[in-house]
């Protein structure tokens, strides 16, 4: 689903729109106001984290990608780390480098593949305020996650899906993991 959203895979029925364009229509255009954080993280590991997040805000057109570089790393926690390689990060701080990554050229849409992978506690709920700051001040997070705790009152829709395919949408969710349960039981699932 996130490589459909992401238009860097076809549906195999239908048509993803944004608004009034169709996402194969816009592909390369659309993809601009798009960030994603997979699972791969797609950082260099021999680059520091600071040189990381100047080359990617430098390729999104950025004017000043240093300063974008300094500020993200700030909103990450790891200014102080600045000027560390990558490889000599947990899986947690990269996954923060990797967060900022995505979020470097200010996208409308990000595009969330399991955010919490390797975060500590402090971490995943710096994670949590900061996707709450994204959707608040208007951007679009979809967020794949099976860590329902940490998603708990984040979500202002939940789509459930089951051996890829939709099975229910709630709005608003309360009590996310009982609601899971429910639906997947009711689709069938455990």
């Amino acid at each position: 689903m996130i490589a459909v959203l992401a238009t860097l895979m076809r549906p195999s029925t239908g048509d993803v729109r944004y608004g009034a364009h169709s996402a194969k229509a816009s592909g390369a255009a659309l993809r601009q106001s798009i960030g994603i954080l997979g699972h791969d993280l797609f950082l260099y590991p021999e680059l520091t984290a600071h040189e990381n997040l100047a080359f990617f805000a430098g390729l999104y057109g950025d004017r000043h990608p240093a300063a974008a570089a300094t500020s993200a790393l700030e909103h990450a926690g790891l200014a102080d780390r600045a000027g560390d390689p990558v490889a000599s990060f947990s899986r947690g701080m990269r996954q923060r480098v990797a967060l900022e990554r995505a979020l470097i050229h200010h996208p409308r849409l990000v595009l969330l593949d399991e955010p919490f992978t390797g975060l500590d506690d402090a971490s995943a709920a710096a994670l949590v305020a900061r996707l709450r700051g994204l959707r608040d001040r208007g951007g679009i997070v979809v967020l794949a996650t099976h860590d329902l705790d940490l998603a708990e009152g984040l979500l202002d829709h939940a789509l459930f899906l089951r051996e890829g395919r939709m099975v229910d949408t709630v709005a608003r969710p309360d009590a996310l993991r009982s609601t899971y349960r429910a639906v997947m039981t009711r689709a069938g699932g455990s």
